[in-house]
């Protein structure tokens, strides 16, 4: 690709950024908190895109940890979203200190040249992507709305872009029984763990009728108190997921059905209640993935183009509303894979601190080339439009705003 000057001076604004981008990726990493706790890390985040010049909301969409920063005031408007929750008990195993750092990066690399260009930046801090869905909340707050293109780099062992991902929705379970002696009188209890487990028989059954890249699994979070009183309650926790929201929504259908036949088998009731959003599949801009992955090869990266289903994102409900791409940035990570105690060790190495400074550049070079060319000017902005006339339609027709 042949670099300009913009180029050249976003590049250089990241590089001016080098040493307080590394280290906030190594704070982020020693310092794991978990989705919508993240305060200290939304804060020492939007604490330096306001250092970079960016008018920073915080607390936005009702979330204490989502934040938002705009640099510029152009009418195309480059969002970049940071993700910065971690896993319990193995911390930033995904990688999202690395994450948020490239979105910061490449935010603050972008608003070096953001009045030249004629757009707006806007750095999205979104909380609870491992566990909930903040971005979900930031779409229906509309915070989205006059975003024309959003971009991030996902931490991972190899550079790929295109890569789509499965839809998933997530639900606490909870059976009530009847408790009894265990011993002198079992008959009288209703025991509610026995449900729990002729709906596990039930999933179990049902796994060899799933649809290819359909998955079930869940973990079993209350069991009973005591191994000699029938227990009267039981708890779990149990995620679907499927290509497509629509196949999702079978499937879901018949996942149900196997927890209320636990249910109906013991005589207990069974109390069902979403865990967080549903995830959409992940839906990439093929064109914009293009220009991402020139830009990431011109810095020298070597990136795949033979798409992979990941696992799931929030990052799947905004692609399905505006133009996204998700690309995976890589290093070495010894062959560890994502969500392992190992992937997260390597979150601080010298690949990881590469990939946070390369995942900026390339990011901000993608922005610049959809800012400098007509066609994808013209593109983003004539979607933003019809998106703006969709929601006006649905006003009009008492279905609010953000449907």
């Amino acid at each position: 690709m042949k670099l300009t000057t913009h180029h050249r001076t976003a590049r250089a604004a990241a590089e001016s950024w080098r040493e307080e981008l590394l280290g906030l990726s190594h704070q982020l990493h020693a310092d794991p908190e978990l989705s919508y706790q993240e305060h200290r890390s939304a804060a020492a985040l939007a604490g330096l895109a306001e250092r970079g010049g960016f008018a920073v909301e915080r607390g936005v969409a009702g979330l204490p940890t989502a934040f938002t920063g705009v640099c510029g005031s152009g009418d195309l408007v480059i969002g970049v979203c940071a993700e910065y929750d971690a896993l319990p008990g193995i911390g930033h195993a995904c990688g999202h200190n690395v994450n948020g750092t490239a979105a910061l990066g490449a935010a603050l690399a972008l608003g070096a040249v953001a009045d030249d260009l004629g757009i707006t930046v806007k750095l999205l801090g979104t909380p609870a992507e491992e566990d909930g869905g903040g971005k979900v909340d930031m779409i229906e707050h509309g915070l989205f709305d006059e975003v024309a293109v959003a971009m991030m780099v996902h931490a991972n062992d190899a550079d790929t872009v295109g890569n789509s991902s499965l839809a998933i929705g997530s639900w606490n379970l909870t059976y009530i029984g009847r408790p009894a002696h265990a011993a002198a009188a079992p008959w009288e209890g209703r025991n509610a763990l026995d449900a729990l487990t002729v709906a596990q028989t039930a999933l179990g059954l049902l796994r060899q009728q799933l649809p290819p890249e359909s998955r079930v699994h869940g973990i079993v979070t209350d069991g009973g108190q005591a191994a000699n009183v029938i227990p009267a309650r039981s708890a779990a926790r149990y995620e679907v997921r499927s290509p497509s929201m629509e196949s999702l929504r079978t499937l879901q259908d018949r996942v149900r059905a196997c927890f209320e036949a636990g249910a109906l088998a013991t005589g207990t009731e069974l109390h069902m209640e979403a865990h967080g959003h549903d995830f959409a599949d992940l839906r990439q801009d093929t064109t914009v993935a293009e220009l991402y992955a020139g830009a990431a090869e011109a810095l020298g990266r070597t990136v795949g183009r033979a798409p992979q289903r990941t696992g799931s994102t929030d990052m799947g409900n905004v692609s399905h509303l505006l133009p996204t791409i998700h690309p995976m940035i890589g290093y070495d990570t010894g062959g560890a894979r994502q969500h392992t105690y190992e992937f997260a060790a390597a979150g601080t190495s010298a690949g990881a601190d590469r990939a946070v400074l390369d995942g900026a550049v390339a990011m901000a070079w993608t922005g610049v080339a959809l800012a400098a060319d007509a066609g994808h000017r013209e593109r983003l902005l004539a979607a933003v439009g019809r998106r703006a006339a969709e929601r006006e339609r649905a006003a009009g027709d008492g279905g609010g705003p953000h449907p």
